[in-house]
């Protein structure tokens, strides 16, 4: 039998082994089993067959992954920029008791609730270039012109989507941002006035340095939901049209599920891995500074 000291000690290990154990089982397991996966030429029926690093070797030499992978960047600096500042922006405006703040935030925010599958379709139907709501507006307003076929146009496909992940991005980081502002001291914007200070002032020198613990996290986040976008690709158009579209995610999915090509499919997982860890460890290495400062 066990004393009660003992039994004491290891009952915080005991309800952290449950927890632990699913998270090996389900999370760690499955990611080891796709690093080996991406050194095979699996078919997801057959036994795996080891090829070592040649499903990497012709990865970077496809097209479609460079493509992926140029698409991906596209919506990194998308996300990073316009919905970083719109939410910033928003955040600031209303952060004031002005009429009808609350109904605001709630109507910037609603597209977060929607499931991005069901936020692809609605959008989809607008983009529909025959009767879609953008195309009639455009013909109703006279100007005709502008009509497109926004998602069979490898032009504009790409940024057609990215355009639906900033409107819900939006809404997200205004409401990070409203949480980081409550945390600025008043005292600090008073007393900036009261030496003379602008809007503008106040807000470049007291407000957005304190807002910086705020605005890595914001960056960090939208880069992560950038790299990990999928959803909206699939829904929209699959990739096409002539995976114009095309994101890493979206394609992994493609090569291993429709192509039946696991090996290769894992191959990209694991670059895409890679890519958000290194934005990961900026994030952790920003919050242990942070932790280290106080």
């Amino acid at each position: 039998m066990l004393s009660a000291r003992t039994r004491a000690k290891l009952t915080p290990y005991l309800f952290l082994a449950v927890p632990l154990v699913i998270y090996l089982v389900w999370v760690i397991g499955p990611m080891l089993y796709t690093f080996f996966l991406s050194l095979t030429n699996w078919d997801g029926l057959s036994a795996p067959e080891i090829i070592g690093t040649r499903n990497y070797v012709r990865l970077f030499k496809d097209p479609v992954f460079e493509k992926s992978l140029i698409n991906n960047l596209k919506w990194v600096i998308s996300f990073i920029t316009i919905p970083v500042v719109a939410g910033l922006a928003l955040a600031m405006a209303l952060n004031r008791a002005i009429p009808g703040s609350k109904f605001f935030k709630a109507a910037f925010y609603s597209p977060l609730v929607l499931s991005l599958v069901v936020s692809g379709l609605i959008w989809s139907w607008m983009y529909q270039p025959a009767h879609g709501l953008i195309n009639e507006v455009l013909r109703v307003i006279g100007l005709d012109a502008l009509t497109q076929g926004w998602l069979s146009d490898p032009d504009l496909v790409m940024w057609s989507i990215i355009a639906v992940g900033i409107w819900r991005q939006v809404g997200y980081v205004m409401i990070l941002y409203l949480a980081g502002l409550q945390g600025v001291d008043p005292g600090l914007v008073d007393a900036s006035k009261v030496d003379g200070a602008s809007g503008w002032q106040t807000f470049r020198h007291v407000i957005f340095p304190l807002l910086a613990p705020v605005t890595v996290i914001v960056v960090v986040i939208s880069i992560i939901d950038s790299l990990r976008a999928f959803d909206l690709v699939s829904v929209m158009t699959r990739g096409g049209p002539y995976n114009s579209s095309s994101v890493l995610a979206n394609f992994m999915y493609i090569e291993a599920f429709n192509n039946y090509k696991m090996g290769y499919g894992a191959a990209i997982s694991v670059i895409l891995f890679l890519i958000s860890l290194v934005f990961i460890f900026v994030y952790l290495w920003r919050v242990l500074q942070d932790e280290l400062e106080y």
